[in-house]
């Protein structure tokens, strides 16, 4: 029988849910489990794709195109079980479903209602991903929000139903919460205390408590809390602030014995862990010398989460060349302003200047110019440049204008009437009025030519990365952009679409049409995200910097 663990979360949001559930999904697997990881978001959105970054952060993609919430991001990270849309369970989905089989007539006349007929649905979905593969041991359902959010009501109840009809032994709660430091460094339980019980309302006893804390909590804090929780104290954990990595937090709740725990409560005997990967994550980690300063040149910039895969990469890559990549972020709103790209891009805030510039995914025309600046500029000063999928539009656009002549050159994203539209909207694309779901999405073939950057860095030919645009390099301009010098040098399977290009005559300038974000970890880095690092970092040493 599949056992199921639903992480929820309490007292506030953003306590990092996600990457708890990640952690302990990653310790089981070091225990020879077979985990699955699920996202339940509350919102009425069926999935994220048309959420704006500002708002939610990035939208995460799965190699079967679904368009999710950044917390399977963290999954894919962590974990190495499949993600796909079944993965990704939202309130607009499940209502979707109900109310077009209610219209197809297959409650036969029964009124529908929350429950059965909702949570019903959200626990179908639930089992699926666990009877999808026979060899899956746990599936771990981080369920997004706050409990007491009137938006997770359905996804408790439902959780509660299956811990019931599992058995306690096949079905645990896990329940992060927060211990905040009040002035004089005290420390208050009473959040904590508050949001257990608003769980027991809900009729769902947590069996594991994750305080989230600034420190440790010491012994006696952790009794406390087990008292007033109706919890073991041996199934209090700490996660508590760390100065160096999230990557560190599966080592932090090894060391806790957070999974000998679980696995007890679950009934699963206890079996060797081998997490020799994390410790050399961080082994990998504290073994870094020197700086990088790579500038991320987008539209937005606020938040943080808005291009979290790529900052994780950049990350990942740091570990792999051995060096601390320090994120310069750069509005192109900015360059826009200015008529000396040089006064931003030369210094930055950075010690003698970066060392990269990477211009990520986006859509819109806000500060678009100030990317072409950026791409002519990396260009004439031979500093390595990465464009992913905007980013390699921009380049294309940079060259038409400023190689070509063509001083209209745009994408007809954001001109239409342009007389040289050398990036232009897909084919199929031309009468999408539905904007969800509806882009080139997920993962599809892109075949790269020898000797070229493209080629080196994966080191073979056919390439499977993931994709999510509706515009691509127009193809009327194959021939001139060669003929400039413009090297295009990976190409979708039948050879219909340009899916890399790459500056001649420069020591690292590529872009391509894809995500390479979505695949790296910590411990399999995106080797193109790799090599511009270490294009970076060389570039640092080269020039005495």
């Amino acid at each position: 029988m599949n056992k199921f663990i639903f992480v929820t979360g309490g007292v506030c949001s953003s306590l990092g849910k996600g990457v708890a559930a990640s952690s302990l999904g990653a310790l089981l697997e070091s225990r020879g489990l077979n985990v699955r990881m699920v996202k339940c978001d509350p919102y009425i959105n069926v999935d994220a794709g048309t959420m704006s970054p500002y708002q939610h952060g990035e939208v995460y993609v799965t190699d079967d195109g679904a368009e999710t919430d950044l917390d399977l991001g963290n999954y894919a990270r962590f974990t190495s079980g499949p993600l796909s849309r079944a993965n990704s369970i939202t309130t607009g989905q499940v209502y979707e479903s109900v109310i077009r089989k209610e219209r197809e007539g297959r409650y036969l006349g029964r009124c529908v209602q929350v429950i059965p007929h909702i949570t019903d649905e959200i626990k179908g979905r639930i089992l699926a991903v666990a009877r999808e593969d026979p060899d899956t041991d746990v599936v771990i359902i981080e369920i997004g929000g706050t409990v007491g959010d009137i938006e997770s009501i359905p996804f408790l109840e439902a959780a509660r139903q299956l811990i019931h009809e599992s058995g306690k032994d096949n079905a645990i709660s896990v329940h992060l919460t927060l211990i905040p430091e009040v002035a004089g460094g005290e420390l208050k339980t009473k959040p904590t205390q508050h949001s257990v019980k608003a769980m027991q309302e809900q009729g769902i006893q947590p069996d594991v408590l994750i305080c989230r804390a600034p420190v440790m909590l010491d012994e006696a804090t952790r009794r406390k809390i087990a008292l007033f929780t109706n919890m073991d104290p041996d199934a209090v954990f700490t996660s508590y602030d760390v100065d160096t990595t999230i990557y560190e937090i599966p080592i932090i709740f090894f060391e806790q014995k957070l999974d000998q725990v679980v696995l007890k409560k679950m009934g699963v005997e206890s079996r060797h862990a081998d997490i020799t990967p994390w410790n050399f994550v961080m082994e990998s980690f504290s073994s870094r010398k020197g700086k990088v300063f790579i500038a991320i040149v987008g539209k937005y910039m606020d938040l943080h989460d808005a291009y979290k895969s790529v900052y994780e990469a950049l990350f990942h890559a740091g570990l792999a060349c051995g060096v601390e990549v320090e994120l310069v972020k750069i509005d192109s709103s900015r360059l826009e302003e200015t008529e000396n790209p040089d006064s931003i891009l030369g210094h930055s805030g950075a010690e003698k200047g970066i060392d990269g510039i990477l211009i990520p995914g986006g859509f819109g025309q806000r500060g678009i110019n100030g990317m072409i600046k950026a791409s002519a500029w990396a260009r004439a000063h031979k500093v390595p440049y990465f464009g992913i999928c905007l980013g390699m539009q921009i380049m294309v656009i940079d060259w038409g204008r400023n190689v070509l002549g063509w001083k209209d050159a745009d994408s007809t994203e954001f001109n239409q009437d342009t007389k040289h539209p050398v990036v232009s909207l897909l084919a199929d694309q031309v009468n999408v009025t539905d904007y969800g779901g509806t882009m080139r999405l997920g993962k599809s073939e892109t075949v790269a030519d020898a000797g070229t950057l493209l080629f080196e860095a994966y080191n073979e030919k056919r390439i499977f990365e993931r994709h999510r645009h509706r515009y691509e390099f127009s193809n009327k301009y194959r021939a001139e952009m060669t003929q400039s010098g413009l090297h295009l040098t990976a190409f979708t399977g039948d050879g219909s679409l340009v899916e890399c290009v790459e500056w001649p005559e420069h020591p690292w300038g590529l872009g391509v049409q894809f995500h390479p974000e979505f695949k790296s970890k910590p411990t399999g880095v995106s080797p193109l995200f790799r090599d511009f690092v270490a294009a970076a970092r060389d570039r640092r040493a080269g020039t005495g910097l």
